[in-house]
Order: structure tokens, then C-alpha cells, then sequence
């Protein structure tokens, strides 16, 4: 495999909405995405692989297995609402280069669908603390975008500067080179390798833009779990200094 390509089932769409949900920080990109099929019971229609993955294989049961891939499911809506199609993956490109093409690649894939609108789903770090009433922070392709996304509670990000690295920036910036609506959708959090706590935030932003609730569920019960670890944790923490020598509040994360 010398490029990137795209293996699809033809089929017709109405007026698709893309989410994107790639491994990145927190894993809320993943977290949602995979939520958003199990919820509404996506089929996958289209397999994207490229020699910028990782060079491995995906072990499966009975001894099977899979190349890294990136892979779209669809949810068709109900009559005159959007189909929403859903990429998740194994893993994002590991060069500059793979980024640039692949991303590109997946925003001209789903414009030649039809597709007028995309949004991808990562995280905004705020450091080594946990975020246990997240945020969800936004930018998007032009003024229009971002006031849409402020009426659906998301916060625009204001830090002149900060980078959105891999998929969920590049996306956004080849859906404005191909003249597709698009808003990358970042749940707040820090400190976790899995933030389900965040992703929750972020999957209820998404239910507005598609106008229906969307179950919690699982996504509800890991975060009560990783609430219940930390404070086991803490207490832990707290019985290990006697109360004149506790350690000072960290004061570094933006509330």
C-alpha cells in the first residue's frame, strides 16, 4: 500500500452530518464515537487505511486479526432529518505528512457523499487536575459556525496561540480549503488517559446539533467508576500527610 484509500459500500444520503471521534487527549474523541454508534446502531459502510498508521495489526477473536484502519458507520435519520455518519478509528497517522493526506483525504471523501457539515470531537487539556464539571470549548470554520455553536452551550476558545494538534484541528482546517461547514467540539478535562466524565459534556452538546437525546448509559456508568477510583485515591493521599502538613491546593487550573 503505497497511499491512502478509502474501500465503501455506494450508497445514497440525505444531507449527512460527519462526527469525528479519533484516539486523542482524554480519549473523548473515542469515547463519543464509539458511544454515538452503539446509540444509534451505526452500520459500517467504508474502511479507510493508510501507510501513515502505525505498523501493526488488530488481534481478534479465534485467532483472526485486522490492519489499523479508520472506519465510517451510518445512522440514516428519520424522514427529512440528516443521516449521520460516524468515523472512528484505531489510530491517528504518526507523520506530519500522513496527517496532511489522510485528513484531507477524509474531507473530500465525505464532500464527494454529499456531506455539508463535520464536527470532530477531542479534548482541551487543562493540566495535571481532574475536571469534574467539564466545560466543552469550540472553534469553527467562520462566525457562523462558532454562533451556532454558542447557542448549543459551547464555549469559543479565546487562547491566541494554543494548537489543536492531529485530526480534530486538521479537519476543520481542510473543511474550510473544500468550503465545508465544520467546528471541531473540545470536552475540557486533564489528568485522565480516558475521561468518560468529559465525553458526557460532549455527547450532550452533539445530541443538540442532531435535535435528539442521546442516552448516557455506559459513558454514565464509567465515569461514576472513575469518580468513585479518585476519591479512593485522594483519601488515600490525604491519610498519607497529618493534617499540619497537608499539601497545598493546586491553584493552577483555569476554572
Amino acid at each position: 500500500m503505497r497511499e491512502t484509500k478509502i474501500y465503501y459500500k455506494k450508497t445514497k444520503l440525505n444531507d449527512p452530518i460527519l462526527f469525528v471521534g479519533l484516539p486523542g487527549i482524554g480519549s473523548i474523541g473515542s469515547l463519543v464515537a464509539e458511544h454515538l454508534k452503539k446509540e444509534l446502531k451505526a452500520k459500517k459502510f467504508a474502511t479507510l487505511y493508510s501507510p501513515y498508521f502505525p505498523y501493526q495489526i488488530i488481534m481478534l477473536k479465534k485467532g483472526s486479526f485486522r490492519l489499523v484502519s479508520n472506519r465510517f458507520y451510518l445512522s440514516k435519520g428519520a424522514k427529512g432529518k440528516s443521516d449521520i455518519v460516524i468515523l472512528l478509528g484505531d489510530a491517528q497517522p504518526l507523520s506530519p505528512e500522513g496527517q496532511y493526506e489522510v485528513n484531507e483525504k477524509i474531507v473530500e471523501f465525505f464532500k464527494h457523499l454529499g456531506g455539508r457539515r463535520i464536527y470532530t470531537i477531542g479534548g482541551y487539556s487543562m493540566g495535571a487536575q481532574y475536571v469534574k464539571e467539564p466545560r466543552v470549548f469550540g472553534l469553527g470554520t467562520d462566525a457562523s459556525t462558532v454562533g451556532q455553536m454558542k447557542k448549543l452551550g459551547v464555549t469559543p476558545t479565546e487562547a491566541t496561540g494554543m494548537s489543536v494538534l492531529g485530526s480534530a484541528g486538521m479537519i476543520v482546517a481542510f473543511s474550510k480549503k473544500h468550503k465545508i461547514e465544520a467546528a471541531c467540539i473540545m470536552g475540557e478535562t486533564g489528568m485522565l488517559d480516558v475521561d468518560a466524565n468529559s465525553a458526557k459534556a460532549v455527547i450532550r452538546v452533539v445530541g443538540k446539533v442532531i435535535g435528539r437525546e442521546i442516552k448516557l448509559g455506559s459513558i454514565e456508568k464509567l465515569s461514576g467508576e472513575t469518580e468513585r477510583m479518585l476519591k479512593e485515591l485522594d483519601d488515600t493521599k490525604m491519610m498519607s500527610f497529618p493534617s499540619e502538613s497537608k499539601p497545598k491546593e493546586d491553584t493552577s487550573y483555569i476554572r
